[in-house]
């Protein structure tokens, strides 16, 4: 199984996760996010005098089998890129179990 977070301009999270149900993948948690990167220039805090600047982002998690990744990948790119700087980044990870909390029960990826 494989986990994938994407962090994405919060104006493209509507459209994003519209393709990704259209493709077949209904299933995806949404968080707001706040950081810093390369390209933070949305939010300026002083921290002991000195400027910390936040991106303000949505992050999308999603679960999928393997075969997935490739597909999940694709439908997010191209739905959330801009062709500008700060249009965020991809993570692909390996899940290696995973149980549901009420039951206890493990899950296969079959059952995803």
């Amino acid at each position: 199984m494989r986990e994938i977070k994407a962090f994405i301009r919060r104006n493209m999270t509507d459209e994003v996760v519209a393709a990704l149900e259209h493709a077949g993948f209904p299933s995806v948690s949404i968080s707001e996010v706040e950081g810093t990167g390369k390209l933070s220039t949305n939010v300026e805090v002083p921290i002991d005098n000195l400027p910390v600047t936040y991106n303000k982002m949505a992050k999308l998690e999603i679960v999928c089998r393997n075969q997935d990744e490739k597909n999940i990948v694709q439908v997010i790119h191209k739905y959330a890129a801009t062709g500008e700087k700060g249009d965020g980044v991809i993570y692909v990870s390996d899940v290696l179990q995973v149980f549901k909390v009420r039951t206890g029960e493990q899950t296969s990826e079959e059952n995803l």
